[in-house]
């Protein structure tokens, strides 16, 4: 413990070291304030500074290459660079191709709508977009969020025009929904979906994913339409006994097990990252020639049958602009916009920093929602950044979003004269390629990472996943954003409270749990508040406080140590202070007024400029004293223990 001498106060007012007033920060005009307020929201990282002091034709100019940054970097575009780009793109071309037929049957959608995808969006993205590393096209989450829901509201066996408009439909306001969170600089939205949250999600629907799979894995025909692991169970080991192709399964399982040794030979040795790169394409290559001569299709062994030859057709009025659709199509639409979102900025982010250069996110969303605009009116369905292709593009060595356009150029040839080539590619070689693709998204250390720090991420996680895996994609996603928000809300609602104590030979003050050196100072009760005080936890902090000081009385008491008779509440970490705080604050010195000990008074230490003028302007200042508010602790105890009565 801390002994503090006490002699006469006049000596010891006579020694004390010059104490600091609290300053008042000087009043701001209110539209200032407001204006202040709505820069730091939405405009923190200062988007129009280049434009400053600049003549109109550089504003033009610099504007041009805000929207379109390819006439940027462009200008320093070199052979060299063209070269990383153009190995790059070809490499996540022969990645892409076979991996977007599948993606589409995923999507309940004809194989070319894939193909389509990865033609029109990345090169609208390799104009717009700012990152140099995220490779565009369709993905498996978003594909089967997109396909459970449109399948929830039209069944594309019996109505497939219908269900092709919705999809379109869909697509159309995802990406009205990126570009209007771009434009209005709402992009923090997405944050609300936390890391654990999204672990648990993507592990959920890579396992559902791969389960889906067992359809085309198994040759089974009659498969539920459900998503959840029950089901899908049950119709797999249903049609156990009549439903399985044997010749199916020979050539899914031979191929799963090459395309694994493939990933597992990438992933050991990063020079051979091309191993599983170009797997899938040689997968596809050789089990369509092989069902080709061995004519296994009509052995039950079920293939494409068909793509649609040439390039994207036209599908403006295949949109529903009004009917009973309109809304439906724009309720998926936001749901698979922001999923799309969420990965393609969380994968630009982790390369940006890998590279060290800067992402704007808000421009990111405006290029990801145009792209997916127009490809709706050209016939793609909702794409957006995969981190596995973009993974493969980043370490074959792409420089710039050229790789974007050379992958698209070459999907473009494939549409104009290799589709046909496909017609005997059998549904098991896509399903091994969907299930090698999605294991990858399963990320087990990173769970167990999350277990070790925080428990309640980890139930965030564990929910996600299950909701997913047991129930559908659309539960487990309204579980992970609900237990995010439960989060962010028991933390509002309950702030951390600590009991601090001066560190020895310093002037220090910290937690005493965190510091078990640190002694509390007799006669005094110092307590942090570690959040900002709201409408939401002023009564919590309160009641809290006055707990401490209970529980503090009656340690003292049966210690026979000197009373409690300062309260002193370090505010360093109170970055606001609300109407209901103010009151909160007042309940607490009334309280105090009230009790046996009538000397025990209210102390403030180190109060934020926003607080201490929001005190002001309540005239809390002159109910506890302006005498009471300190710059520091130790302001703040130098000042109230000479004055101190320390009998028991």
């Amino acid at each position: 413990m801390d002994v503090i001498g006490v002699s006469s106060s006049r000596r010891n007012s006579e020694n004390l070291p010059h104490v600091h007033k609290v300053g008042r920060p000087p009043r701001q005009n209110l539209l200032k304030e407001i204006a202040g307020t709505v820069r730091e929201t939405f405009f923190a990282d200062d988007p129009l500074r280049h434009f400053k002091d600049q003549p109109r034709s550089r504003k033009f100019v610099l504007g041009f290459q805000a929207v379109f940054p390819i006439f940027e970097w462009g200008r320093h575009y070199s052979f060299s660079k063209f070269k990383g780009d153009l190995i790059a793109g070809l490499t996540i071309a022969s990645l892409c191709i076979p991996q977007d037929i599948g993606y589409a049957k995923l999507a309940g959608l004809p194989p070319q709508h894939g193909l389509y995808s990865s033609f029109v969006p990345p090169l609208i993205y390799a104009f717009m977009g700012s990152s140099r590393d995220i490779a565009i096209g369709p993905v498996a989450v978003v594909s089967l969020l997109l396909g459970t829901l449109l399948q929830d509201e039209i069944d594309p066996s019996k109505n497939p025009a219908e269900y092709l408009r919705l999809a379109f439909t869909a697509t159309f306001f995802a990406g009205i929904t990126q570009v209007t969170l771009g434009f209005f600089r709402l992009g923090f939205l997405i944050d609300f979906l936390s890391h654990a949250a999204i672990v648990g999600f993507m592990a959920g629907a890579a396992v559902t994913i791969a389960l889906q799979q067992l359809k085309g894995l198994l040759g089974i025909k009659d498969f539920t339409k459900k998503t959840d692991i029950v089901s899908v169970m049950r119709s797999v080991f249903r049609a156990a006994h009549h439903g399985w192709n044997w010749q199916t399964i020979l050539i899914g399982m031979s191929f799963l097990a090459f395309l694994l040794v493939a990933k597992y030979i990438g992933k050991k040795k990063k020079k051979l990252f091309w191993v599983p790169a170009i797997a899938p394409l040689i997968s596809v290559v050789l089990s369509t020639f092989f069902v080709y001569i061995t004519r296994a299709d009509k052995h039950g062994v079920q293939i494409v049958k068909h793509i649609r030859r040439g390039i994207n057709p036209a599908s403006v009025d295949e949109i529903f602009f009004s009917g009973e659709y309109l809304a439906k199509g724009f309720r998926i639409g936001v749901l698979a916009g922001m999923i799309a979102l969420t990965e393609a900025v969380a994968i630009g982010r982790t390369f940006a920093s890998m590279k060290d250069y800067q992402l704007d996110g808000n421009k990111e969303m405006v290029a990801l929602g145009t792209m997916n605009i127009v490809g709706s009116m050209t016939s793609c369905y909702v794409a957006t950044g995969s981190f596995y292709r973009s993974a493969v593009n980043y370490m074959a060595g792409c420089h710039t979003a050229v790789s974007n356009i050379v992958m698209s150029g070459v999907v473009l040839l494939t549409l104009e004269l290799i589709t046909p080539l496909f017609k005997y590619t059998p549904n098991a070689i896509l399903a091994s390629i969907i299930i090698s693709a999605v294991i990858g998204l399963i990320d087990i250390e990173a769970a167990i990472l999350i277990w070790k720090i925080d428990k309640f991420d980890f139930v965030a996680c564990m929910g996600a996943f299950f909701g997913v895996v047991f129930c559908s994609v659309e539960i487990g996603l309204l579980i992970a954003v609900s237990i995010s928000f439960a989060k962010i809300l028991l933390q509002v609602t309950r702030p951390r409270t600590a009991m601090l104590g001066k560190l020895p030979r310093t002037t220090v003050y910290r937690n005493i749990l965190q510091y078990p050196d640190a002694a509390k100072v007799p006669g005094i009760l110092i307590v942090r508040v570690d959040s900002a005080i709201y409408f939401s936890n002023s009564n919590y902090i309160k009641e809290r406080i006055l707990r401490w000081l209970v529980d503090e009385e009656e340690r003292v008491k049966e210690n026979s140590q000197p009373r409690i008779q300062y309260l002193i509440v370090e505010m360093s970490p109170v970055t606001d202070i609300d109407t209901s705080g103010i009151h909160g604050m007042e309940e607490l010195l009334r309280s105090l007024e009230k009790r046996d000990v009538k000397i025990s008074l209210l102390v403030l230490a180190n109060p934020g400029p926003i607080v201490v003028d929001k005190l002001h302007a309540s005239k809390f200042h002159e109910m506890i004293g302006e005498d009471r508010i300190f710059l520091t602790v130790e302001d703040a105890v130098r000042t109230c223990a000479p004055k101190m009565d320390l009998e028991p």
